[in-house]
């Protein structure tokens, strides 16, 4: 294994991490309620995905 034979100062390390970011979760609209809804994900609402009932939601009375 390498080993470093000077330490890096906290600017260079900071420099080589500037592109590890994070970036917020796509979100779009459920085609059945129209509520929003993370791509990829079951619409916690209704529970449709893709147009196809995939979790059986319980009525709120």
């Amino acid at each position: 294994m390498a080993h470093p034979k000077h330490k890096h100062s906290k600017t260079r390390r900071d420099k080589r991490r500037t592109h590890y970011k994070a970036t917020p979760p796509t979100v779009g609209t459920c085609s059945n309620c129209g509520s929003s809804v993370q791509y990829h994900r079951v619409c916690p609402e209704c529970g449709y995905y893709r147009g196809r009932q995939a979790v059986e939601k319980k009525a709120t009375a």
